[in-house]
């Protein structure tokens, strides 16, 4: 699985890190970043942070590259 955070998109809602703590930090921008361990945050628990952002800034990708969400 691979996350990417559209930065332009992104308004620093926090809604990522209410769902995944572990996996999510806002930087000195108010910017949602993938923390160092975030491949440790389950799958499943990734793909709900990401349906999670109001702005759908998270962008979630299967093994395969595939576009999953959004």
């Amino acid at each position: 699985m691979k996350i990417e955070v559209k930065r332009d998109l992104c308004i620093g809602a926090a809604n990522c890190i209410a769902v995944a703590p572990d996996a999510f930090e806002l930087d000195s921008e108010n910017k949602a970043v993938l923390k160092k361990e975030w491949e440790k945050t389950a799958g499943d628990i990734l793909l709900e942070s990401a349906k999670s952002c109001p702005t759908q800034a998270i962008f979630v990708y299967d093994d395969e590259n595939k576009q999953i969400f959004p």
